[in-house]
């Protein structure tokens, strides 16, 4: 499904269109300092390393933003009411991830729409799953 400017355009079921996001070390080291969230185990693979993971991960709040992106992206001017997320492993730093999203309920008087959210690490294993609640203009 391509970018949705209208509520009476969706349906419980449609996919929001998957997007492969940039987490090279330079994208990730530029969000840490822009956040002030500047930790080794985000900007250094050795460090990460010495902390027991495979290399350096990308942090929980870029990868909400990068949902909150995508959503955006497939409904611009949308008001993000919510976002969820649950942390189910790591996603590293210059791998290629995958984000997904699907409608799955929708409140035709409020003209608010439910997603479920995913993000899947280069080895297939779903590192981040959320939930969010999408309002759209009148």
């Amino acid at each position: 499904m391509s970018a949705i400017t209208k509520f009476e355009d969706l349906e419980i079921g449609d996919d929001l269109p998957g997007e492969s996001p940039d987490v090279s070390m330079p994208r990730v080291t530029a969000f840490c300092h822009a956040a002030k969230h500047v930790f080794e185990r985000f900007i250094d693979h050795e460090a990460a390393q010495r902390e027991g993971f495979a290399a350096a991960i990308v942090p929980g709040i870029m990868s909400q933003g990068l949902l909150a992106s995508m959503i955006h992206r497939w409904a611009p001017g949308c008001e993000i009411l919510e976002i969820d997320t649950v942390f189910r492993g790591s996603l590293l730093v210059d791998s290629d991830i995958t984000m997904t999203g699907a409608v799955t309920d929708t409140d035709d008087d409020a003209l608010i729409a439910e997603l479920d959210l995913a993000i899947v690490a280069e080895d297939g294993r779903t590192g981040v799953i959320g939930t969010a609640r999408v309002q759209f203009e009148q």
